[in-house]
């Protein structure tokens, strides 16, 4: 199938560049493993400070103590929340076990080509995820394909809006400055999708496992996008 008139492309990374398991059984645990130990060492740091204190207001303006705010925090990741203030910690501590050589980052083969043939063409390429901007660079910086970050324009995440809200697309769409019909959402949330598509995107819904049924058009890779890119402005 042939998706007309793509200018860009927003890429989640769960279940689309990476394996769900991943996330699931490589990173969250290393997060909430160290969680406790980083806040409490990283406290005055100006990021971590300031997730702390918008933890807090998260809770109803409290002021949290760091066990509390650790016990909070926990909670949300076993909910699996996407809070913006535990997404900026997670991928801050993520951050020291990728650059320490601790873990590297699992894509699907097919990602490194996709994203090379994709940007080669013309298209525009952005990350938009739940995990933050920090993570995703490490995500595609560490692993076995070699630094894949310089084919993205720039990486967004929950602090430019909740994936689930349409007006979280018609900001992105403003911020590219482009038609909301141009921008195509890749992703394995159909709820996410569901929000781009009542925002006006385009949408793909990526099936790794086979046999999804969506009310998106469904794809068992990203290799099997293809696209009529159009380069005129709009």
């Amino acid at each position: 199938m042939t998706i007309e008139s793509v200018r860009a492309i927003l890429l989640d990374v769960e279940g689309a560049a990476a394996p769900m398991s991943f996330m699931a059984q490589t990173l969250a645990p290393i997060a909430r493993e160290r969680l406790g130990a980083y806040i409490a060492e990283h406290a005055e740091d100006e990021e971590i400070e300031e997730a702390l204190e918008e933890t807090g207001r998260l809770m109803g303006g409290f002021d949290l103590k760091l066990a509390e705010a650790e016990a909070l925090l926990l909670r949300w990741m076993k909910q699996d929340r996407k809070a913006t203030p535990l997404k900026t910690i997670q991928g801050r501590i993520w951050q020291d076990a990728f650059e320490s050589g601790a873990t590297t980052g699992e894509l699907y083969p097919d990602v490194a080509d996709s994203l090379k043939a994709w940007t080669s063409s013309g298209l525009r390429l952005f990350g938009y995820s739940s995990a933050s901007a920090l993570a995703q660079r490490l995500l595609f910086r560490y692993n076995a394909f070699g630094d894949l970050t310089p084919l993205f324009e720039d990486f967004l995440d929950t602090s430019i809006g909740q994936k689930i809200e349409p007006a979280s697309y018609s900001v992105i769409a403003e911020r590219l400055d482009l038609p909301c019909g141009s921008i195509l959402v890749i992703a394995s949330n159909e709820e996410e999708l569901d929000a781009a598509k009542s925002g006006g995107l385009a949408t793909a819904f990526i099936a790794r496992e086979g046999g999804a049924t969506s009310g998106h058009p469904v794809y068992p890779g990203l290799a099997s996008l293809k696209f009529a890119f159009d380069p005129q402005p709009g």
